[in-house]
């Protein structure tokens, strides 16, 4: 399939300028992380989304083991500045529990690490085929071929998660609640009913996970 080289363009100037024109995202991708110390820090996320990283099948909480660091640390960053509406996240995020700049760069460090799992929660597989063809038609020119995201534009590693958290996002970000989205992903999906967005959830939970 062709990308659009100059809608990609334009997603990719949308996204810097409306999500992560924070100078302590930039900080923080520029340091260069301890894995061990950000192991020590993750003692407090593992309550939620497991010593492993992989969350729970049930979506409830994300895999977040090997994701982009760069990813991470942006994620983390907007749900600090509440540019990501997540309570549940707010008491984990301030300095006085996961630090500065440098904190974030090294539990974001320490998660990417974490090996992915294929432990993960499906939907009905009854739409693959619509679910494959929505993905290469919305998805691919940022999220890739098989799910694996770009570190340097921010776009997250998608394959390997959960199907009903990646039906929860899709769906909060067409319907407007996720207020960190990119806004070229909103505009692909603002006019996908609840049945097309799981199609392609469901196709995504089923990608093969890469290697590295």
């Amino acid at each position: 399939m062709k990308i659009n080289k100059m809608f990609l363009a334009i997603l990719l100037v949308a996204y810097s300028t409306a999500s992560f024109g924070s100078d302590e995202v930039a900080e923080a991708v520029k340091l260069t992380p301890n894995s061990k110390n950000g192991k020590v820090t993750y003692e407090l996320c593992a309550s939620c989304h497991e010593k492993s990283g992989w969350g729970k099948q049930d979506g409830s909480f994300p895999v977040i083991a090997g994701q982009h660091r760069t990813v991470i640390i942006k994620q983390l960053i907007d749900i600090r500045a509440r540019n990501r509406e997540n309570p549940t996240m707010f008491p984990f995020t301030g300095d006085d529990v996961i630090g500065g700049a440098q904190g974030l760069a090294d539990v974001a460090e320490y998660v990417s690490q974490l090996a992915k799992t294929t432990e993960v929660g499906q939907g009905d597989g009854t739409q693959l085929n619509k679910g494959e063809a929505l993905y290469k038609q919305k998805c691919v020119a940022c999220h890739g071929a098989n799910g694996q995201g770009d570190a340097d534009n921010f776009f997250p590693r998608i394959q390997g998660q959960h199907y009903a958290y990646l039906l929860r996002q899709l769906q909060w970000i067409r319907d407007g609640r996720r207020k960190n989205a990119n806004p070229g992903m909103l505009a692909l999906i603002k006019n996908l009913d609840d049945k097309n967005l799981s199609a392609i959830a469901d196709y995504v939970s089923r990608m093969e996970l890469d290697k590295k």
